[in-house]
């Protein structure tokens, strides 16, 4: 894994290995009983998103796996049910034979088996050292809202209202409800430091594994663990007025697959096993600042071709991930000034967002890994602050800057997952288009920043407008204005008109939103009597959400070509010749003294004095 941290003494592990499967044959398991291998929460996710359970969700056949333990002296340590494979650690050459010759077995791979290349463990986690003093926290100018701030970010002020996450905050898009994986190199302290105070208190840390060592301690003191503290600070951080992170009521797994002193395949293999645990049990969103091309034994690393999104171990694995509804968040690597250069795996898996790094002013970061991927894909997808970020230190859990994609990526996730959380209709690759298309570099996307830095009050409006049915339609002398859209009590609607003689739009009607943030109809008559024929009308809806007006729908035009003829009468009347009136409305047989009735000329039924 190539982010951030300092240089170790390597400790080669060796004798490890990946046993790929041809089949899943002979399995105790069944797509037709999902419950049995697949969350409640999780079978939901695919029922929402109408995503099929196949084949891939059945666990490896465990036939397979008594046989591969049986075969002499091997260890288990994990599977991967996606690639069907099971990753071993052994000394025993006949038992590898053995396990080489059952007839369901495809091949057998070292996964760390130490070679001649040469070691750089070194460089695993790149650390660019911040002076503190030439940090600039600034923030973009603020647009007029009249939404109340909800926290106070201190020194996290830049990175999250470069990208307006505060909009989303203070609409009350805090990251309630949502689940997310955070997989890393371990999270030290996270138990003890009080930049976890609130996820701690208030349950917020749903699972915890250690795929390294298998088991849950994922607090302890291993090689370059405070990566994964740094990384979750980001995100769940809850320290008001000091140091706030993107989602800090989001909850939380969290899990070990990387060990911090080498680099072997093995680690890609426990990525893989760590998204499938996180799938299994429902989990949105998946923030993995790990990356992967060179490694301490050469003959495993990756050149710039295999940077395809259909290579690597890890990319596969995270593109499954994405087929099975999860939105994974990903950083783009810290290669730019290096001679690779290039973005590393599994950012470059076809249906993940890849994340770059910038400023709070916006500026690139020179280490940020350069795109495409070697199949053309715009990489980075967006950019977030990576450069100066603030981060929690991991003995103190005070609020210090340090940079790296690695804080770029789990910024943007956190952002993505109160996103998500307004708008659950929307599926995993909607989301990463909203925040694509919200960007400022939307248009003309780049191999630095991608599609450029989100802007989540764009990206929420992009939604609305996703979800948005309108139905403005003319009969007889009223314009019928019916609209289906998510809204709640910070947000109001003008019905706005605009004649041939206006010089733009004018508000005729204001409806307010009320509630929590949910789907609703709202409908508005518009009375045309006092309009003079022939006349083009547009009608459109403009959203206040906060005060900022600076949004609306597409209008639709109106030819007002007929008109309405309007009769007053003296005295009472008897009606004939009743049927047919315009909207299917049938007056009354006798009208009182001084009553109108409008009449519209097109024919659409009569109506005759006695």
């Amino acid at each position: 894994m190539l982010m951030i941290g300092a240089a170790v003494v390597s400790r080669a592990q060796t004798n490890i290995y990946i046993v790929e499967l041809t089949n899943k044959s002979f399995n105790t398991y069944s797509i037709t009983r999902p419950g049995e291998f697949l969350s409640a929460r999780a079978l939901e996710r695919r029922s929402l998103y109408h995503i099929a359970i196949d084949s891939t969700d059945l666990p490896v056949t465990p036939a397979y796996i008594d046989s591969i333990r049986l075969a002499g002296n091997v260890t288990i340590l994990n599977t991967s049910k996606w690639l069907n494979q099971v990753a071993i650690r052994t000394t025993d050459n006949n038992a590898l034979a053995k396990i080489n010759s059952f007839p369901f077995v495809k091949n057998t791979n070292g996964a760390n088996k130490q070679g001649t290349g040469k070691i750089q463990v070194a460089n695993k986690f790149d650390q660019l050292t911040i002076n503190e003093a030439t940090v600039n926290n600034s923030a973009p100018p603020p647009t007029s809202s009249n939404l109340q701030p909800y926290y106070n970010y201190g020194m996290s002020n830049g990175q999250v209202k470069i990208h307006r996450g505060d909009f989303l905050h203070n609409l009350g898009f805090r990251g309630q409800g949502m689940q997310m994986a955070v997989l890393d190199a371990g999270f030290t302290n996270y138990l003890s430091i009080p930049t976890f105070d609130s996820i701690r208190m208030n349950g917020q840390v749903l699972g915890t594994w250690d795929f390294v060592t298998n088991n849950a301690n994922v607090n302890g003191s291993f090689a370059y663990s405070t990566h994964g503290t740094h990384c979750l600070s980001t995100i769940a951080a809850n320290m008001p007025g000091n140091f706030v992170g993107t989602a800090p009521q989001t909850s939380f797994y969290l899990f070990r697959t990387e060990d911090g002193d080498t680099e072997f395949p093995i680690e890609e293999q426990n990525l893989s096993a760590g998204l499938e645990r996180a799938d299994s049990a429902g989990v949105n969103i998946a923030s993995i600042s790990l990356g992967y091309y060179d490694f301490d034994n050469s003959v495993y690393n990756y050149t710039y071709a295999d940077m395809d999104g259909n290579t690597s171990l890890s990319a596969r694995a995270s593109d499954l991930a994405a087929k099975k509804g999860m939105l994974l968040v990903i950083a783009n690597g810290n290669e730019g000034i290096k001679p690779w250069q290039y973005l590393i795996t599994p950012a470059d898996a076809d249906s993940v967002l890849a994340v770059g790094a910038v400023d709070t002013l916006g500026n690139v970061a020179s280490f940020s890994s350069y795109g495409p991927s070697s199949d053309g894909q715009v990489k980075p997808g967006v950019a977030a602050v990576g450069l100066s970020a603030v981060i929690a230190n991991a003995t103190t859990g005070q609020p210090t800057y340090s940079s790296g994609t690695s804080f770029a990526c789990p910024n943007m996730a956190g952002l993505s997952t109160c996103l998500w959380q307004a708008f659950p209709e929307e599926n995993n690759m909607g989301i990463i288009s909203a925040l694509q298309q919200s960007a400022s570099k939307a248009a003309n996307p780049d191999d630095r920043v991608g599609y450029g830095i989100p802007d989540m009050r764009k990206a929420f409006v992009l939604l609305l407008k996703r979800f948005y049915l309108q139905d403005i339609r003319q009969a007889g002398c009223n314009v019928f204005i019916n609209f289906d859209i998510k809204s709640s009590s910070d947000m109001s609607f003008n019905v706005q008109r605009k004649l041939t003689a206006d010089l733009d739009f004018v508000t005729i009607q204001t409806i307010n939103g009320s509630g929590a943030f949910a789907k609703t109809r709202i409908s508005f008559t518009d009375d045309l009597t006092t309009i003079a024929p022939p006349a083009t009308i547009s009608y459109r809806i403009q959203m206040n959400i906060g005060g900022d007006t600076s949004f609306h729908f597409s209008p639709i035009v109106i030819n007002h070509s007929n008109g309405c003829l309007t009769y007053t009468f003296t005295g009472n009347g008897n009606w004939s010749s009743a049927a047919n009136w315009d909207n299917n409305i049938v007056p009354p047989a006798l009208l009182p003294k001084g009553s109108t009735i409008i009449i519209n000329p097109s024919g659409a039924g009569e109506c005759i004095l006695e």
